[in-house]
């Protein structure tokens, strides 16, 4: 199980489950959202997500492209996106957790629009889009 939480504290969440794959997304729409060079995302069953306590902070901003991104309205930390087109799975923020992570990321995506001053330096493997 892993907890994690928004950096003010207002939510936290609990995931039932063991890790998933680890993804760096290089893609446009993440780079912004994130104002970094990738957005890293764990892959899990939305199922094994809870809320549980401020639910109320979190606020959904719904992007033409199918894919939903959650935040805390309160201090603007991505939680979690999630996808029409996988609607059993999210991708939830690592950088939000509280609990370790063993795992290391398991790929790259979306690396034929990566930012042009960042250079991919560990082994994982890389898509040129989504896999």
């Amino acid at each position: 199980m892993h907890t994690g939480s928004c950096l003010c504290g207002q939510i936290n969440y609990t995931i039932a489950s063991d890790s998933g794959p680890i993804i760096y997304c290089h893609c446009k729409r993440c780079r912004k959202s994130s104002g970094s060079a990738f957005v890293t995302s764990m892959q899990i069953e939305r199922a094994d997500f809870k809320v549980t306590s401020g639910q109320d902070f979190i606020k959904i901003f719904h992007h033409d492209g199918g894919v939903d991104r959650a935040f805390c309205s309160n201090c603007g930390s991505q939680l979690f996106s999630t996808r029409a087109a996988t609607p059993d799975l999210m991708r939830i923020r690592l950088g939000t957790f509280d609990s370790e992570v063993d795992s290391k990321v398991s790929s790259h995506i979306f690396v034929d629009s990566k930012a042009e001053w960042h250079d991919i330096l560990d082994n994982a493997p890389q898509h040129a889009q989504r896999p």
